[in-house]
């Protein structure tokens, strides 16, 4: 089969992360989200990806310069301007011709969800369009989706107020489309698959869903971007956290690495570090993912975060729930803290206390 990757968006919610780089090329522990969620795809047997671009388009041209990702092929539809998520998904299946049922996927999700039996239900209840669902503890920030037992749609609600949803099964931005939802689709003009879409198939009796308890993350904000490399280091989606990585059992317990690392005398405990990082004698990493090439110098502790590749933290500096760039360094005694994302290249000067701020190169 073949798929759609929505990919398109500015990612607001990382800057100043994105302000460089579409937040799909950021890296969850040491890998791309795009080669992730492709990857996902892959397990499930889609040969071919419509990558439905709009920001920074040419990130993902440069980073793939052979339209491959694995064995699985890529085609680039790039939006002439803003069209929404069913503008978008309309484009890019356009763009690439398909005209057999099809996937469509969030590039900002990584999820476990069974897409075999999501296909299944769309095969045999004859739908248009199927979706899956996962639950959450507060739908209001999401599209609730209560079902019959047979799994045909009743309703498709945008953010209902938490104490109105009538359930907590939300739209897992997983779906198997007809050929035929893009007939619903004007060509050319900005359209929303959640507001104007899925409430259409609805009234027509055609839209179905499939509810799973599988592991499910939308990735769009810093505290979430964490826990996505903390859920991999962890052991939470039952694989390695990385391709490359293996267990290190002399450098401390549940210590992964991608490759060669200096790592002696530190103090490290379910981490990730990737090759070629160096962490100096008297520094303590817990839980965090250490970028290729970064340097964790003496009696820095660093915690549920990730230093990305080429950074720098220098002596005695304490970062915690945070996150710091590419290339950026953060100074001595620094204390960085409340989910702060420092952005690429950017200098923090030593002594600097951050609580949840966002720094910039030159800022």
């Amino acid at each position: 089969m073949k798929a759609v990757v929505l990919v398109g968006g500015e990612g607001t919610r990382l800057r100043p992360l994105t302000l460089t780089a579409p937040k799909q090329m950021l890296p969850i522990a040491e890998q791309s989200m795009i080669e992730r969620v492709v990857g996902y795809l892959a397990r499930h047997g889609v040969k071919d990806v419509v990558l439905s671009l709009g920001y920074r388009p040419d990130a993902f041209v440069d980073a793939f310069p052979d339209s491959t990702i694995g064995e699985v092929r890529l085609t680039y539809a790039v939006e002439p301007s803003p069209l929404d998520t069913a503008g978008a998904i309309a484009f890019a299946a356009r763009a690439a011709g398909i005209d057999e049922a099809f996937f469509v996927v969030n590039g900002d999700v990584l999820t476990d969800i069974d897409l075999a039996g999501l296909l299944a239900l769309h095969r045999s209840s004859g739908a248009e369009a199927t979706i899956s669902l996962t639950p959450v503890d507060n739908p209001s920030a999401f599209g609730v989706v209560p079902t019959t037992e047979d799994g045909e749609v009743i309703a498709f609600i945008e953010k209902p107020p938490r104490d109105e949803a009538p359930t907590n099964m939300i739209n897992a931005g997983l779906y198997v489309l007809e050929p035929s939802v893009l007939d619903r689709i004007t060509p050319g003009v900005r359209v929303s698959i959640e507001r104007e879409i899925f409430p259409a198939l609805v009234a027509d009796g055609a839209l179905f869903a499939l509810g799973s308890d599988a592991y499910w993350l939308d990735t769009g904000t810093p505290d979430s971007y964490l826990r996505a490399q903390r859920d991999l280091v962890a052991g939470k989606r039952g694989t390695a956290p990385h391709p490359d990585a293996v267990l290190s059992g002399d450098l401390g317990p549940e210590v992964w690495v991608t490759g060669e690392v200096e790592a002696s005398g530190a103090d490290l405990k379910r981490s990730l570090l990737g090759a070629g990082s160096i962490i100096e004698a008297g520094a303590v990493v817990r839980d965090s993912v250490i970028g290729r090439g970064a340097v964790i110098e003496r009696d820095v502790v660093v915690e549920n975060s990730v230093v990305m590749p080429g950074a720098r933290v220098a002596s005695s500096a304490r970062v915690e729930d945070s996150i710091v760039g590419p290339g950026s360094v953060v100074g001595q005694r620094c204390v960085v803290t409340g989910v702060s994302v420092i952005g690429p290249e950017a200098v923090v000067a030593s002594g600097t206390t951050l609580d949840g701020d966002r720094i910039q190169a030159g800022s």
